[in-house]
């Protein structure tokens, strides 16, 4: 799944870069800043609708992008709803077992549900960006804020290694499979464990190559991308703005 191929290839890819950043920070601030469930879930529905709907990104490719930071998530959330304690005072449900309750308060699950879905309205802003935009239009529109030089080509090289990582990691454990190295418990330990050694090296290797290549273009330090020149809509800052001060309201209503 190349998240790129997304971001030069739907809907919203002729709107201005800034736009769309500007759409994506305000929002997820608004939502980390909420102090109810009710704003990361309209904040959630409506990044879902942005990029499945008006992006026209499948909904298959968000579910699965959304799975990733979820089941993360759900660790973090289960620790904070679920207490132990000698004591079966103050929970909402519980099962006692040889002297130790296991349960949940009431406040601690409204914090836990809290927590999932401010992470997920937030991360749901992240990928609204990051399938609607380009990294190198993104780039731009960090050089126009004045952002370091050595912080947006830092960004690049990250953002490429990535997906050389995911690349090379995919082709060794395709090669693997086709020998039988996952059929047992024991060989895919053993095929895991190759599979991260090999991957080290070759992911080495290919910064090689890359820093090569770049030096062979004349890279002097500082790397030059060229974008499109997108027309500024005002009519788009309206709907921005039409979308963050009843959010913004609510916000301060359920304070």
């Amino acid at each position: 799944m190349n998240i790129d191929s997304y971001a030069y290839n739907n809907n919203l890819k002729t709107v201005h870069p800034v736009e769309k950043s500007l759409f994506a920070m305000i929002t997820m601030v608004v939502c980390l800043a909420a102090p109810t469930v009710i704003t990361p879930l309209i904040v959630l529905v409506l990044m879902t609708g942005g990029i499945i709907f008006k992006a026209g990104i499948p909904a298959r490719v968000f579910i699965r992008l959304m799975l990733v930071p979820f089941s993360f998530l759900m660790i973090s959330v289960l620790t904070v709803a679920f207490s132990i304690s000698t004591t079966t005072s103050g929970f909402w449900l519980a099962h006692t077992f040889k002297g130790l309750t296991i349960g949940i308060h009431y406040p601690d699950l409204i914090t836990a549900v809290h927590l999932l879905l401010r992470s997920l309205g937030a991360v749901s802003c992240l990928y609204f960006l990051a399938l609607t935009t380009p990294m190198t239009e993104i780039i731009t529109v960090l050089n126009r804020m004045k952002v370091p030089v050595i912080i947006t080509e830092l960004m690049v090289l990250i953002y490429r290694f990535i997906f050389v990582f995911m690349e090379t990691a995919t082709t060794i454990n395709r090669a693997q499979s086709s020998r039988l190295g996952y059929v047992t418990m024991k060989s895919s330990f053993r095929s895991m464990s190759c599979l991260f050694s090999a991957l080290l090296g070759k992911v080495f290797v290919k910064s090689q190559e890359l820093y090569n290549a770049m030096a062979a273009r004349c890279y002097t330090g500082e790397i030059r991308v060229l974008t499109k020149k997108h027309p500024i809509r005002l009519r788009n800052y309206f709907i921005i703005v039409g979308f963050e001060i009843p959010l913004i309201i609510l916000n301060l209503l359920g304070r």
